[in-house]
This record gives C-alpha cells, sequence and structure tokens, in this order.
C-alpha cells in the first residue's frame, strides 16, 4: 500500500531565516513610520527596542516548545500540547486571523499602490492578479517559495541600506542634526514613557516573523536545532533594522511636527533625504514587500490548517490533503487565496482590527504552556528550571497580556466575535466538553524528525 504524501524537508536555517523575515516585511517600518513618530514624540527607535524586548521573551518560549514538539501547527500545537486540547483549538482559531488575513492585506496594498501609478488598471484587477500568484508561487512548493521571498527581500534591505547612506551623506552636508551619533532619538527628557509604550502593541506585530516559521518543522532539516535558532535570529535582526532606519529617519528628519500628514510622512522624509528617486524606489520595493509578505503568510496559514486538517478538526479531506506531486497543502492554499479575494470588498482597518487580537493572544497562551508543560507536566522544578520555564515565560505572558488588552475597541469587539465564533465550534466539535477534541498523536507521527 502506497504512504501518503507527507511535507517535504527540505529547508536549512538561511532558508527559514529568509521566510521568516519575508513575512516582517521590513520595509513596512516606514508604513506605520508618520503616526508612530507623532505617537512617541520623536523616540520611536526606543519604541521598538522595547518591542524587541518584549517580542525576545514570547521567542523564547516558542523556541522551548519547537524543540519538544517539531511539528507544523505553532502556537496551536504548542498550547494543545502544553496546556490542553481544547484551549489549544481556540488559540490556534485565533491565530488563524493573522494568517489568513495578512495576504488580503497584502493584496490590498498592492492595488491601491499599483492603481495610484497606472490609473488605467482597476485596482481589482490589480488584486486578482496579486492573489494569483502569491497562490501559484505557494503551491509549486515551500523551497520555491522561499527563494523568491528570498529575492524580494534582498531588494528592502537595500532599499533600508540605500535610504541609511543617503542619510548619512546629508548629516555630513549638514542636514537634520548634522551629527551621525545622537542620542535624542533613545532619549529625551521632555517625552512621557507613556507615549512610548502607547505604541508598542502596534510595532510588536512587526515582529510575527518568528511564529510564522515554526509552521515549517516539518519541512526544516534538523528542527529541533535549526528553528530556535532561527527564531532569535530573525527577531534580532528585524529589531535591528527596525531600530537602524527609524534612527536615521529621526537625526536626518528631527521637525518632525512638520509632516503635513502621519500618512505621507514618509514621502516628505524621503524627497528630502534623496528627492524623487529615493520615493519611486521606495514605492516600487513596498509593492515586492508586499508580494513577499503575502507568500510567507499565505504558507503558514496553509499549514496551520493543515495541522488542524490532519487532526479533523476541520474536515481532513480538504484541510488535512497534500498533493502529491507538489508535496504542499494545495487546497488550503487555495482556500486562503480566495480569502484574500475578500480585498475587493473589505477594508484595510478591519482586517487589521483582526489581526493585531489574534497575535498577542497566541503569544500570551504560548508563554504559559512553557510553564505548564515543563513545571507542571514534567516536574523540571531545579533553581535553574524554574528560571527558564518559570520566570521567563511568566514576564513574557505578563507583558504580552497587558499590551493584549491595551489595544483599541475595535480590534476587542472584533477579536471577540471571532473568538466566540470558534468557541461555539468548540462545543459542536466535543459535544458540550463531553469528549476531547480531535488530537494528533505526535509521539506516532512519520515526521522524519532529526534530533
Amino acid at each position: 500500500m502506497n504512504k501518503p504524501p507527507i511535507l517535504n524537508r527540505s529547508l536549512s536555517l538561511g532558508h527559514v531565516i529568509l521566510f521568516g523575515l519575508s513575512f516582517m516585511a521590513p520595509i513596512t517600518v516606514f508604513t506605520t513610520y508618520g503616526i508612530a513618530i507623532k505617537t512617541t514624540n520623536g523616540m520611536i527607535p526606543t519604541a521598538y527596542i522595547i518591542s524587541l524586548v518584549v517580542m525576545l521573551f514570547t521567542a523564547y518560549s516558542y523556541g522551548k516548545m519547537v524543540k519538544e514538539f517539531p511539528t507544523t501547527g505553532s502556537a496551536y500545537t504548542y498550547v494543545q500540547k502544553g496546556i490542553n486540547s481544547s484551549m489549544g483549538f481556540l488559540v490556534g482559531w485565533v491565530i488563524l486571523l493573522d494568517y489568513l488575513l495578512s495576504p488580503m492585506i497584502s493584496a490590498l496594498l498592492f492595488g491601491i499602490f499599483i492603481h495610484a501609478y497606472l490609473p488605467i488598471i482597476p485596482v481589482s484587477v490589480c488584486i486578482i492578479t496579486f492573489v494569483v500568484i502569491i497562490t501559484f508561487i505557494n503551491i509549486l512548493g515551500i523551497k520555491f517559495a522561499t527563494n523568491v521571498s528570498a529575492i524580494l527581500l534582498a531588494l528592502q534591505i537595500l532599499f533600508i541600506v540605500v535610504f541609511c547612506l543617503f542619510s548619512i551623506k546629508g548629516l555630513m552636508a549638514g542636514k537634520g542634526t548634522g551629527q551621525i551619533l545622537s542620542t535624542t532619538p533613545f532619549f529625551d527628557p521632555k517625552v512621557h514613557f507613556s507615549n512610548i509604550l502607547s505604541i508598542v502593541p502596534l510595532l510588536c506585530f512587526s515582529f510575527l516573523g518568528f511564529d510564522a516559521v515554526t509552521t515549517l518543522a516539518e519541512e526544516t532539516k534538523n528542527p529541533k536545532k535549526t528553528l530556535p535558532k532561527a527564531i532569535y535570529l530573525i527577531t534580532i535582526i528585524g529589531g535591528i533594522l527596525f531600530v537602524a532606519s527609524t534612527y536615521f529617519a529621526q537625526v536626518i528628519f528631527p521637525n518632525f511636527s512638520s509632516f503635513k500628514d502621519s500618512d505621507s510622512a514618509t514621502v516628505e522624509l524621503f524627497i528630502y533625504v534623496g528627492g524623487n528617486f529615493l520615493n519611486a524606489f521606495f514605492l516600487s520595493v513596498t509593492v515586492v514587500a508586499a508580494i513577499a509578505s503575502a507568500v510567507a503568510s499565505g504558507g503558514s496559514g496553509a499549514r496551520v490548517l493543515y495541522a488542524m486538517g490532519r487532526e479533523n478538526i476541520l474536515p481532513i479531506r480538504i484541510f488535512g490533503f497534500l498533493s502529491s506531486k507538489f508535496k504542499t497543502p494545495i487546497f488550503n492554499i487555495i482556500i486562503i487565496g480566495f480569502i484574500a479575494l475578500t480585498a475587493l470588498f473589505l477594508d484595510l482597518d478591519t482586517a487589521a482590527a483582526f489581526i493585531n487580537f489574534g497575535a498577542l493572544f497566541a503569544f500570551t497562551f504560548v508563554n504559559i504552556s512553557v510553564m505548564i508543560h515543563f513545571i507542571v507536566r514534567k516536574k523540571q522544578r531545579s533553581i535553574k528550571a524554574i528560571i527558564s520555564y518559570g520566570v521567563v515565560p511568566f514576564i513574557g505572558a505578563i507583558v504580552t497580556a497587558i499590551f493584549w488588552t491595551k489595544l483599541d475597541v475595535h480590534s476587542m469587539v472584533l477579536g471577540s466575535v471571532w473568538l466566540v465564533i470558534g468557541l461555539v465550534y468548540l462545543l459542536y466539535l466535543t459535544k458540550f466538553f463531553r469528549q476531547r477534541p480531535p488530537e494528533f498523536d505526535f509521539n506516532e507521527a512519520n515526521l522524519d524528525v532529526q534530533i
């Protein structure tokens, strides 16, 4: 009897890092720059440093859990195994919002940018073309998708480097502060700390790439060693790019209060630093970033759906199906493509509200799952274990939970509605908790995991 197809284990550490950074789309640091710089009163680099520290606590917990359970599913799997099946389902249900709607946001941005430059092409045509392209790339396989994303990521990093070089040139010519080294973007006694903290929940989502790579566990070589390294490196590299970008933006254009409009602040910034060339370069790279991010988020979402489908929490014939030719969850990829087409009639604010809710909710429970799995279930209670599996993830859980409660009302309402829908479905699956949800037998899985 022929074995069913399994995910193809072909990704190296480099592939995984590139995938995670592509999901993060480093260039998006400039899309939130206008609102972030005004909220922080010029100390946005410090806000990114705080966000980086906050995310490192959660990245630590992800690293611990992926060593224990190197299987696709990410937060869904970790909470399922660390706490219980029902809580795992709810976390998986909520985190799906991020993966399912991220390609839609990318499609909408793509349509807006292309239509702005080529008004003859309708936004709807741009969106449909975009969705077809990213769906086709993901169907062809994760390694192909990662290679494409790597090329697109390189263009984003090139832009950041060019921007920093233009800024240094301008500073040396007397523009901005006229000083390459300045402490003002990091500390200004006139700025209240509460202003900085208020923007941190928004900036935390820039680091979501470390979560995305854990969905590739069954397609990564030696995942127990590779993925924890990738998680830390993605978070740190992303943080460095964000801090460097915003630092030079602040010192080259310190008078942020003169921006006419927060949404167009980067246009004023780039024209001032590098003229129309830099502004046009940014717009073209933003389109590239939308493709790279959509490929990564769509691929990750398809694998979370696959994990749920394989356990028959979602219909296994559809969601648990793998293409024998491409070794990809082809139906899930197509479904996510159709969801991305909602960009034709949904607005950006609604989708962003869903995503904001899902990420911090999942992060909180992954941190909690580390404490329960290692200290309660595995009874690892030495001083070192208490610090590693108790103190560190506890800090991560508390911080992410606090920021979760600080989300705006729109995010909390929409996210709560989605959570209630998931709870109703869970009650149906478990016959009002009289039986356990279907669960994948990890120990007997044919995962070909290298220790």
